[in-house]
């Protein structure tokens, strides 16, 4: 007998099965062809009907596509974890903020402390991840995998930090009034902070602790009480009720994780805490996450946005999409695509006004 009768034979299909057979098998897999493709918008287009992750970073751009297309208009908000400014990618995540594509940006403090650094004039240098650490502590110069920076000018930029609160009123702020204030002091087009600044794009750090502005600001916690005044202080849970006034005022929200961490989760609960403020928003209707964590391990950098569909921190007919891929290698292909698409244009920034810890205006401006 045959093989293939065999088959027949073993299992034979009934007409409802050789249907819904026929169905599953509608849609090939197809070959990237180079011979048509010019850009990485076309690259980005041709993973789509390709397989694997590539097809998640293809899923990534098209969902990224929609958010900035929808007539709702959501309010984009840009979760920023990991060495992303070490791995190359400051000015993408610059545009990202400068041409309109995000709205609202919540990053680690080291990304910010990292800005920081770049916009003072110090660099980030190709290193070797084989490099003799132990040679390089006694240079003072500090290894991030395969990226050299300057210990010495962390060290002085640290004060720096300290310093300038020393020249602000010695009261609670938030991270993201802080560092907005912080911003004022660099002049440089290419940092992060200073176009989410003139952009009017808030960015929050609820680790700001965690990071060479939060050694700063200890720095200066402990000159002021050595000297006997009052010190100054980031309030996280002011933090907390300005972000999620952003979600209550807008319409609809999306979500833009790249890495997971802190940032992932607060933009996440901010959903949750505006319960606190009598709205249920629905969830994001859109989120899309690039991340090298694994959801089996039950931690939250890896767990799947359909997990979070269960919390309703994401909408039960959201559109959501995740590209197990290294940041540095997905997010310029996914932004990418969408910016020489052109996705943005037309999309109309938004009008964010705060008096202290009150968001007196959200709306698109005219």
């Amino acid at each position: 007998m045959a093989y293939s009768d065999f088959i027949k034979n073993l299992h034979p299909l009934n007409s409802q099965q050789k249907k819904q057979k026929k169905s599953l098998l509608k849609t090939r897999i197809n070959p990237i062809d180079f011979e048509n493709i010019n850009s990485v918008a076309d690259l980005v287009d041709a993973y789509k009907n390709t397989s694997i992750q590539a097809r998640n970073v293809g899923l990534c751009a098209d969902i990224f596509e929609r958010m900035l297309k929808d007539k709702e208009r959501p309010t984009i908000m840009l979760g920023l974890a990991g060495p992303l400014i070490a791995a190359g990618l400051r000015k993408v995540i610059r545009d990202l903020i400068h041409y309109n594509m995000v709205d609202v940006v919540v990053s680690t403090g080291a990304i910010l402390y990292q800005d920081f650094y770049a916009a003072m004039g110090s660099g980030h240098y190709y290193g070797s991840p084989h490099a003799d650490d132990k040679e390089l502590r006694n240079l003072l110069i500090n290894r991030i995998y395969d990226t050299y920076v300057d210990e010495e000018k962390f060290a002085q930029y640290d004060s720096l930090v300290g310093q300038f609160a020393d020249s602000l009123p010695a009261r609670k702020y938030s991270s993201r009034e802080f560092l907005y204030h912080l911003s004022k002091v660099i002049d440089d087009e290419e940092s992060i902070m200073v176009t989410a600044r003139k952009k009017g794009v808030p960015i929050f750090s609820p680790a700001l602790n965690d990071s060479s502005i939060g050694i700063g600001l200890t720095e200066h916690y402990l000159l002021a009480r050595k000297s006997g005044r009052t010190p100054l202080t980031i309030d996280s849970i002011r933090d907390n009720y300005e972000i999620t006034q952003l979600v209550v005022k807008s319409k609809r929200t999306a979500a833009f994780y790249v890495a997971g961490g802190v940032p992932k989760n607060y933009i996440n609960d901010s959903i949750i805490m505006s319960y606190l403020f009598g709205k249920d928003t629905g969830g994001h209707k859109y989120a899309i996450q690039m991340t090298t964590d694994s959801p089996h391990w039950g931690g939250l950098s890896g767990s799947t946005l359909a997990e979070a569909q269960s919390w309703g921190k994401i909408n039960k007919q959201a559109n959501h999409a995740m590209a197990f891929v290294e940041p540095s290698v997905s997010l310029p292909l996914i932004v990418g695509s969408t910016f020489q698409k052109k996705a943005h244009k037309g999309r109309k920034r938004l009008s964010i006004k705060w008096s202290g810890d009150e968001l007196k205006e959200l709306k698109i401006k005219k």
